[in-house]
């Protein structure tokens, strides 16, 4: 279970160091075989290839006659790219990715359980305050009742 943010750097050719803490998992779970997509959120979502390929096949059986559907598999089985960690526990982000994701240099590394998010700094700070907003309107009814 992948939890926790990490802030980050990517290096001048685009590679993300995994952090130390999950690189172990990663290499025993998939032998450091990942999948970078895109989220509609303009974030990257990082997932364990055997995570992914369940949601890969889900997603190709959708109808191709359904717009929306359509438009689904083409942004996330459409950008997937596989990669893998090298022996310094670094993955290449292609540039694609890191164009859609608006990444840079400073990116944050957000663990999600099975898999992971990767953003730009600056939009991971925004999208925590618009987060924080949501949190002061009314919960949604699958909460009720939900402690911390």
């Amino acid at each position: 279970m992948f939890q926790g943010a990490a802030q980050l750097n990517l290096d001048g050719k685009g590679r993300l160091a995994i952090p130390a803490r999950y690189r172990d998992e990663l290499l025993s779970s998939c032998a450091g075989n990942l999948v970078l997509t895109v989220d509609t959120d303009g974030c990257l979502l990082v997932y364990p290839e055997p995570e992914w390929l369940p949601i890969c096949d889900k997603l190709n059986k959708l109808s191709s006659f359904n717009p929306r559907s359509r438009a689904l598999q083409r942004l996330l089985v459409g950008y997937a790219d596989n990669v893998v960690m090298d022996s310094a526990g670094r993955v290449l982000i292609s540039p694609v990715l890191r164009n859609y994701a608006a990444l840079d240099k400073n990116v944050m590394l957000v663990g999600q359980g099975n898999k992971f998010e990767l953003w730009d700094d600056v939009k991971w700070q925004v999208q925590q305050q618009a987060a924080l907003l949501l949190m002061s309107g009314e919960l949604p009814p699958e909460l009720e009742g939900f402690s911390l």
